[in-house]
């Protein structure tokens, strides 16, 4: 079983399976992982650029763990990234470069299932079989990350966001469906480059996966997602950088014994009307204490 494998980060355009699965109460998780992008920028995918050319390779801690709230089963989970940025984009009419590394963003999240997840002890699980859980999830990630403010293109973002989803996963057999909707609001960043003001409207998502699920304890998806929204306005000039990106991906967890998995990675753009499409690709080892474990 494997209730949980993988914090994600920061990323704009992030793709999630199995984000509502029961975990079990007092287990707690600690991921390591390694992810690497090419082309656009995946921390902000509305930056005023165009024709980037940026790689990005990143590593990546996170923390989660499961317990009850309120009478229903939750779970918290906290990540950071440090990342390794190099590569150009052209911005006015002009070539910009940049070559930076520190650490981005955190994000934290608290998520929690009102139906279909009872909250268990880890030696209940043997008797538990999933149907239909419907949860909902409060994101936030704090800008603690590397930030220049005379350079356009950085590693944090300089600004809060808040994303607050809702989620529904129903079991088929050795199949599970799940689909996500999610809104981003982002707060005010007072000091973008040059010394502008930089806001940006809600970023509005949906996505979709389907996941099969093996006796051995391994499982496999094909995610699909779809964001639109997220115009930005600096210094009072609105910009015509709407958004409505598609991407699709693919995730593989294994497990190694019981208390060790591995997950893997990838996703592509389709479309993006912004331009800053990105391909990535990932790896995370979870490690998994407590709960009777």
């Amino acid at each position: 079983m494997l209730a949980f494998l993988g914090c994600t980060t920061a990323w704009a355009q992030d793709i999630e399976p199995r984000q509502y699965a029961n975990t079990p109460i007092g287990v707690n998780f600690l991921v390591l992982g390694v992810m690497q992008t090419e082309g656009g920028l995946a921390f902000d995918s509305a930056l005023p650029v165009s024709d980037p050319q940026l790689e990005t390779s990143a590593g990546a801690l996170g923390f989660a763990r499961g317990f009850e709230l309120l009478g229903y089963s939750a779970k918290i989970d906290a990540s950071v990234p440090y990342a390794w940025l190099s590569g150009s984009a052209d911005y006015l009419g002009k070539t910009v470069e940049r070559n930076v590394d520190g650490f981005g963003d955190p994000v934290f999240r608290l998520s929690a299932n009102l139906y279909g997840a009872p909250p268990l002890q880890l030696k209940d699980f043997r008797s538990y079989s999933q149907d239909l859980i419907v949860g909902v999830a409060l994101q936030v990630s704090a800008p603690l990350g590397q930030y220049d403010d005379t350079r356009l293109v950085n590693i944090g973002t300089n600004r809060w966001f808040f994303k607050p989803s809702i989620g529904v996963s129903k079991a088929i057999g050795p199949w599970i469906l799940e689909t996500t909707g999610a809104v981003t609001f982002f707060t005010d960043n007072d000091d973008f480059f040059g010394g502008n003001r930089r806001e940006q409207d809600p970023l509005y998502s949906i996505q979709g996966h389907v996941i099969h699920s093996f006796r051995s304890g391994v499982w496999a998806a094909l995610d699909a997602t779809y964001f639109w929204g997220g115009s930005t306005t600096i210094s009072d000039a609105v910009r015509n950088d709407l958004q409505r990106n598609w991407r699709v991906g693919a995730t593989l967890a294994l497990p190694v014994n019981a208390r060790n998995s591995i997950k893997l990675i990838a996703s592509d753009g389709v479309s993006a009307r912004t331009g800053n499409n990105y391909s990535q690709f990932g790896a995370f080892w979870q490690y998994r204490w407590g709960g009777g474990i």
